[in-house]
């Protein structure tokens, strides 16, 4: 499975950005996508999950009502549509799959992309 995340840049406080996570290889691996997050000095943080091919989803506190996960209609690709951005939204931006549920825990996600980085400022 390998996973390329693009989409990352830089915005000014309260603007959007979407990021894309296209999923391919044996993707018949997994059935859960997550996004991640780590700041410089801070711990890897899950702010969106989503079950590839069904209808849940699954939001952190920090970014619920800010950030929407989706769907592409081929399900190997994964959106994260962030909307009225923050410094503190400032990470490197990885997206994850596994098989284990709709989880924002990271031990639970065998493959790992590359990261796109966000500057908020």
């Amino acid at each position: 499975v390998q996973l390329v995340e693009s989409g990352g840049g830089s915005v000014q406080a309260g603007g959007s950005l979407r990021l894309s996570c296209a999923a391919s290889g044996h993707t018949y691996n997994f059935d859960y996508i997550t996004w991640f997050r780590q700041a410089p000095g801070k711990k890897r943080e899950g702010v969106a999950a989503i079950e590839v091919g069904g209808n849940q989803t699954y939001y952190a506190d920090s970014v619920k009502g800010r950030f929407t996960i989706s769907q592409g209609n081929d399900k190997n690709t994964v959106y994260l549509q962030m909307n009225s951005l923050k410094p503190e939204d400032t990470a490197m931006y990885y997206c994850a799959a596994g098989a284990s549920g709709l989880s924002l825990v990271a031990k639970y996600f065998q493959y790992w992309g590359q990261g796109t980085q966000v500057t908020v400022s």
